[in-house]
């Protein structure tokens, strides 16, 4: 199984969850698949409640008797979903999982405008208006149905940066067959002059046509760069600019080499002499370029952008209070 951790949401909201690829059996020591029966959701979610309960009690975020109030509540915020299913031989399936799993929190595409104040006007994935936040259940109130969300430069700024994790935290999990300790038993074995396995049998004909069917590069291929570069900007950096053929490497120019850096600029008549690429000695800055202390102390001066944009929102939340009809805010396509 393969576990990615994700904290947002569809409008960068804090959202987290984990999506996970688990194969829908196991296989026997002597190669047989046994395919899993249906899956109860709410056994699987009586499961994944307890571990996170008793992670936080081990973990001394809560107590015990917080966390047996917690499972008495009606609407205990998790949730289970497992109607996703891959077909064997699916690689390409496959893929579209993995790379939907690894996605960035939030996305350019769509960002649809940045007004004149600063604002960042971000549209959601879907074009229907739905709920934000949406209702627990049936009996609570979401949040108004829109298909966008309006931040100032600091609460966009915010709803991203939380998303950014801790250094050395992985967001990826590896588990069973793809786990650390299993690829280092099987890279022993590989040095011991071991199969992979006595008993079992992999097929990896799926596998290894996939690379040839998409025209993409294999492991361990000198242009697989080119290839990921191709397939994040849409931008062939091997495609020549003037007869759209392949180009290939002639030779890799190192840093150090700048005669062969001149000639070639020469040769193409865009030498402009030598580039200054670090400071040079020089003596320390006399009195009369010396800064006062004075003028190193921070200067605090309140920003009148920040104070209209919090006079707006306290007018909202009042207006919010008061109002009794439901709002409903579209972003109009012909706006995008």
């Amino acid at each position: 199984m393969v576990a990615g951790i994700q904290t947002f949401g569809e409008l960068i909201n804090y959202h987290p969850h984990i999506h996970a690829i688990a194969t829908d059996g196991v296989f026997t020591p002597d190669g047989t698949f046994l395919c899993l029966p249906r899956i109860d959701k709410q056994l699987l979610l009586d499961v994944w409640q307890d571990k996170v309960f008793e992670l936080f009690v081990r973990e001394g975020k809560i107590d015990r008797e917080t966390a047996d109030q917690m499972r008495c509540w009606p609407h205990s915020g998790f949730s289970v979903d497992n109607s996703v299913y891959l077909a064997p031989h699916d690689i390409a399936g496959l893929r579209r999982l993995a790379e939907y799993i690894l996605r960035c929190s939030f996305s350019l595409s769509r960002v649809v405008r940045l007004t004149d104040d600063g604002s960042v006007i971000y549209r959601a994935e879907k074009d229907h208006c739905r709920r934000f936040p949406g209702p627990a259940s049936g009996d609570l109130r979401g949040g108004p149905k829109r298909n966008f969300q309006v931040f100032s430069a600091l609460d966009f700024l915010a709803e991203v940066t939380q998303h950014i994790p801790d250094k050395g935290e992985h967001l990826v999990r590896y588990f069973g067959w793809y786990s650390h300790r299993q690829r280092g038993f099987r890279k022993k074995a590989r040095q011991a002059g071991e199969a992979e396995s006595d008993n079992l049998s992999i097929d990896r004909s799926a596998v290894d046509a996939q690379p040839s069917a998409a025209q993409g590069a294999g492991p361990g291929s000198t242009s697989t760069w080119a290839t990921l570069i191709k397939r994040v900007y849409e931008v062939d950096p091997l495609e020549c600019p003037c007869c759209g053929g392949q180009m290939k490497f002639v030779s890799f120019i190192e840093r150090c080499q700048a005669d062969v850096i001149e000639r070639i600029l020469r040769h193409c008549g865009q030498w402009e002499g030598p580039i200054r690429t670090g400071a040079g000695p020089r003596a320390p800055p006399g009195q009369s370029h010396r800064v006062s202390a004075e003028l190193l102390d921070p200067q605090f001066v309140p920003d009148p952008e920040y104070l209209e944009s919090e006079s707006r929102e306290s007018e909202s939340r009042k207006f919010g209070a008061d109002a009794t009809r439901e709002l409903q805010l579209v972003l109009d396509p012909d706006f995008l």
